[in-house]
């Protein structure tokens, strides 16, 4: 079972559907469509607030001239190998500006949140089980030290081991 995760817990109706050829939006419900269903979508109508997913081999930029009308972009985690969806993020928060809701979806492990975090996702779509019990609990994992400033910066400005602060 899907369970959508935000730092301020479980989210119990979210209405965001990842629109496959078995599974459709209902009439409740809004859909994530892939990116070029989405950009077909989006040249033919003036459909706003909609969803996308991004794969890990799509090209994040070709959003660019479409950010006003999005209000989700989901980012797929097809294995924890994995990673080109923590460039997605950053590139969307930091490069583009995206300030609408990133979600990670896919391959969610307790581990990497905290890390996605940095990155500028702000919402989990979480199947694992060992995940969703230590959320539930409020056992996040976390770092206190970083390397380099990410998309999402420290709350704590000497948390940056290599900056000087005096």
């Amino acid at each position: 079972m899907t369970k959508i995760w935000k730092e301020t817990g479980f989210v119990n109706d979210d209405p965001w559907v990842v629109e496959t050829e078995e599974a459709k939006a209902g009439s409740n419900e809004k859909a994530i469509l892939g990116l070029d269903a989405f950009i077909d979508v989006v040249s033919t109508s003036d459909a706003r607030e909609l969803g996308v997913l991004i794969a890990p081999a799509d090209d994040v930029t070709r959003l660019a001239p479409h950010l006003d009308r999005i209000a989700l972009v989901a980012v797929a985690f097809p294995a924890f190998n994995d990673g080109r969806a923590f460039s997605h993020a950053s590139l969307l928060r930091s490069r583009l500006g995206f300030e609408g809701e990133v979600r990670a979806v896919g391959d969610v492990l307790i581990d990497q949140i905290p890390l996605m975090l940095r990155c500028g996702i702000g919402s989990f779509a979480v199947t694992n089980a060992t995940a969703i019990k230590r959320l539930s609990d409020g056992r996040l994992p976390g770092i206190a030290n970083h390397y380099q400033p990410t998309a999402r910066p420290s709350s704590d400005a000497k948390s940056y081991s290599w900056r000087r602060v005096s």
